[in-house]
C-alpha cells in the first residue's frame, strides 16, 4: 500500500476534497475557478533540455505539459494514487485486447487519435499519426539524445536497429553540442532530417492521420505508461529544421497544449500565453485558466523565493522546494499554504563517474566505492531537508512505492550516521591507505550546496578529500556529468544527482534501466557514471520478460541488489517534496512525475 505523506499539522490543509474538474483539491483551494491573470513563477536554473525529446528534469516535464502533448498521460492530484493510472491524452481511448486494440499475442497495439487536436500553426493543422512517428525518430538524434531512448530499443521492433544507423551520423560529425554556427547548424538539421524521412522504425507506423500501429520485440505490461514520457510527445514537421534543441528550436516550439512559449530568453526567463488553437473539449487531463505563465530564473536563494511567495510577489517555485528553515515555523502555524507531497524518488544519491583517471582509476575499483559507502551520514541528510517528515534514509536505488522494492542496507551503519573507521580501513585495504581526492560538482540551488557539504565532512572523516564546485542546474544535468567525454577526463568523480522516476505504477524499469544499465550509455545517458554490469543487464532482461508482475519485481529486486552492492551508485534518500503556494492560488494539484503544481490547472483568486 502507498502511503500519502503529509506534513504534521497541516493534514487539514491538504487532505482530499470536492472540487470542480480533475481530482481533488485543497480547502483553501475551493470556489469557482475563474480565468485571467499572470502565473508568477520563479526559481533558478534553466531547463537543461527544452526539446521534449531529451528533456528529463523534473522542471522540463512540468514544462512541457503546458505545449507537448503525448498519446497517454495522468492526471494531477493531492492524492498520490490517482496519479498512476494510465489515461488518454492526443489517444481516444486506453487499448485493450477487449477492445481489440491490444492483439492477442500482446505484441500489437493499434491507437486511434482524436480528431480536434491541433497545432497552433497558422492556419492551425490536425496533429496526425505522422507527428508521433516523427517523435519516436527523433529520440535518438546524435544531436541531443533522449534519456529515455534505452525504453524503446528494448521493446519497439526495428528501434535499435534505427538507432545504431543515426548513431552513425554522429560518428560522421555531428556532435552532442551545437556548432555555434547557424548555418552549420543548419545543414546539420537537414542532414538529421533526412536519415529521420528516409528511414523507419518497422515497430512504429501510421495507418492513416488518425491511427499508430505500434509492433513490440516483447509482451510489455507497461508500454501505455512509456506512451505517457514527454519524450514521445508529438513532434510537427517544422522541427525538421532545426538541430534538436538547439538555439534555434528552442525560439521556435510548436505547441498543441493549452499554452504556447511566447518568448524564451535562455537562463532569464520564460513567457507562456494562451494557445488560440487549443480547446479545451479536446484535452481530457489539461485546463487553462490564466492567462499568462512568466518564468523567472536566475535567482538561487531558497530563501530568497520562499520570501517573493509568503508576500505574494510570486505564486510558486520553479526548481525549489520549501527551505528546510522554514519549515518548523509554517508546520506549528498550521500554514494551508504549504504541503508535503508525496513523490517517491532517489534524491538525492551519490554517483561514482568510473571513467575518471584520477586517483589511478580508484573510483572504477568496486572495492573503493565499498569502502566509501560506509562514509555516509544518511542521519545527517535527513535533518538538512527538513527530518523524517519529509524525507527517509534510503539504501536501494528502487525508492519506496516502485515495483521491486525491498527494504536493504549492504553497507550498515549506527543509527544511519556512517563509520569512517570501517571506511579508513576498507580503503587502505583497496591499496588507498593515504586517501583520495574527488571532485564534486553540485548544483547551486535548494539545499544541494548544504547536502554536498555535509558529504565532504564525510569523507573527510574517511581521509578523503572533496573539491567541490558550484553548478547550475541546467549544465550540472545538461553537460557536467552527462558527456562521456567530460566523466573520461576526469572533470569530475563524484555527484549527487537525484531521481524521480518517469511514471509510477508498473515502474520497475523507471529506475534501473535508466540509471544502472549497460545498454544506456552514451551522450545523453542517465547512467551518468559508465556503470555496465552484464549480470545486471541480464536481471533487467529476466523483469523485462517475466511472465507476472510479481516475477518481474522479483528479478527488479535482484538487480537492485546487484548493482547496490557493487556500490554502483549510493542511494541516499527517499524524499517527499516540500511546496508552497501564494495566497492568490487556487486548485494546486500535484504531479509528482514534475515535483510541482500543475500550471494548466491553477486559476487565481479574485
Amino acid at each position: 500500500m502507498i502511503t500519502v505523506v503529509v506534513a504534521a499539522g497541516v493534514v487539514s490543509g491538504v487532505a482530499a476534497g470536492c472540487g470542480g474538474g480533475l481530482g481533488p483539491v485543497d480547502p483553501m483551494h475551493t470556489g469557482r475557478p475563474r480565468d485571467g491573470g499572470t502565473l508568477r513563477v520563479v526559481g533558478s536554473s534553466d531547463v537543461e533540455h527544452l526539446d521534449p525529446a531529451s528533456a528529463e528534469s523534473v522542471g522540463a516535464r512540468g514544462l512541457d505539459r503546458t505545449f507537448a502533448r503525448t498519446l497517454f498521460g495522468t492526471v494531477a492530484s493531492n492524492v498520490f494514487a490517482e496519479t498512476i493510472p494510465v489515461r488518454p491524452d492526443v489517444a481516444e481511448r486506453l487499448p485493450t485486447r477487449a477492445n481489440g486494440d491490444v492483439g492477442a499475442d500482446g505484441l500489437t497495439y493499434t491507437v486511434r487519435l482524436r480528431g480536434d487536436v491541433l497545432w497552433d500553426t497558422a492556419p492551425p493543422r490536425p496533429v496526425t499519426a505522422a507527428d508521433f512517428v516523427r517523435a519516436f525518430k527523433r529520440l535518438c538524434n546524435p544531436a541531443a539524445p533522449s534519456a529515455g531512448t534505452g525504453y524503446f530499443t528494448s521493446t519497439l521492433r526495428g528501434m535499435d536497429d534505427y538507432c545504431r544507423g543515426y548513431a552513425r551520423l554522429g560518428a560522421g560529425g555531428i556532435g552532442a553540442a551545437t556548432s555555434g554556427s547557424s548555418a552549420a547548424d543548419a545543414r546539420a538539421a537537414a542532414t538529421l532530417a533526412a536519415y529521420q524521412n528516409g528511414h523507419d522504425i518497422e515497430g512504429v507506423r501510421a495507418a492513416g492521420d488518425r491511427t499508430l500501429v505500434f509492433r513490440l520485440t516483447r509482451p510489455a505490461s507497461d508500454f501505455l505508461s512509456l506512451l505517457t514520457l514527454e519524450y514521445t510527445a508529438a513532434a510537427p514537421r517544422e522541427y525538421d529544421r532545426y538541430l534538436p534543441d538547439g538555439p534555434l528550436f528552442r525560439q521556435h516550439t510548436v505547441s498543441d497544449g493549452p499554452y504556447r512559449i511566447s518568448e524564451y530568453r535562455p537562463d532569464t526567463s520564460y513567457l507562456l500565453t494562451r494557445n488560440p488553437a487549443w480547446r479545451a473539449g479536446s484535452d481530457p487531463l489539461r485546463e487553462r485558466h490564466v492567462d499568462r505563465v512568466r518564468i523567472t530564473l536566475g535567482q538561487d536563494s531558497a530563501e530568497a523565493v520562499q520570501q517573493q511567495l509568503e508576500t505574494g510577489t510570486a505564486d510558486l517555485a520553479w526548481d525549489q522546494p520549501v527551505p528546510t528553515s522554514a519549515l518548523p515555523r509554517l508546520r506549528s502555524g498550521h500554514d494551508p499554504r504549504f504541503a508535503v507531497r508525496e513523490a517517491p524518488s532517489t534524491s538525492p544519491y551519490v554517483v561514482f563517474n568510473l571513467r575518471s583517471p584520477n586517483n589511478r582509476h580508484a573510483l572504477a575499483d568496486r572495492n573503493v566505492r565499498r569502502a566509501l559507502a560506509y562514509a555516509v551520514d544518511r542521519s545527517a541528510l535527513v535533518k538538512i531537508v527538513g527530518g523524517p517528515a519529509v524525507a527517509r534514509p534510503l539504501h536501494t536505488a528502487i525508492p519506496p512505492g516502485t515495483t521491486g522494492y525491498a527494504p536493504a542496507d549492504p553497507f550498515p551503519t549506527p543509527g544511519d550516521s556512517g563509520d569512517p573507521a570501517t571506511c579508513r580501513r576498507l580503503l587502505a585495504s583497496a591499496g588507498y591507505p593515504g586517501g583520495l581526492t574527488l571532485r564534486f560538482p553540485y548544483r547551486v540551488n535548494s539545499v544541494h550546496r548544504l547536502i554536498a557539504e555535509s558529504l565532504r565532512e564525510n569523507l573527510a572523516a574517511c581521509g578523503v578529500r572533496t573539491v567541490l564546485s558550484p553548478d547550475t542546474g541546467e549544465d550540472f544535468y545538461g553537460r557536467t556529468i552527462s558527456d562521456p567525454a567530460r566523466g573520461a577526463a576526469g572533470a569530475w568523480d563524484v555527484a549527487a544527482p537525484g531521481w524521480t522516476p518517469d511514471w509510477y505504477g508498473s515502474n520497475g524499469r523507471a529506475v534501473l534501466l535508466p540509471l544502472l544499465s549497460g545498454r544506456a550509455l552514451g551522450p545523453g545517458s542517465t547512467n551518468y557514471g559508465g556503470y555496465d554490469d552484464p549480470r545486471v543487464d541480464a536481471l533487467i532482461d529476466q523483469a523485462l520478460t517475466a511472465p507476472s508482475e510479481a516475477r518481474a519485481a522479483e528479478a527488479w529486486r535482484r538487480a537492485d541488489r546487484t548493482a547496490t552492492e557493487d556500490a554502483a551508485i549510493l542511494p541516499l534518500l527517499d524524499r517527499s517534496h516540500t511546496i508552497f503556494a501564494s495566497s492568490r492560488v487556487r486548485n494546486a494539484l500535484f504531479l509528482p512525475t514534475s515535483a510541482g503544481y500543475d500550471y494548466t490547472r491553477v486559476y487565481l483568486a479574485q
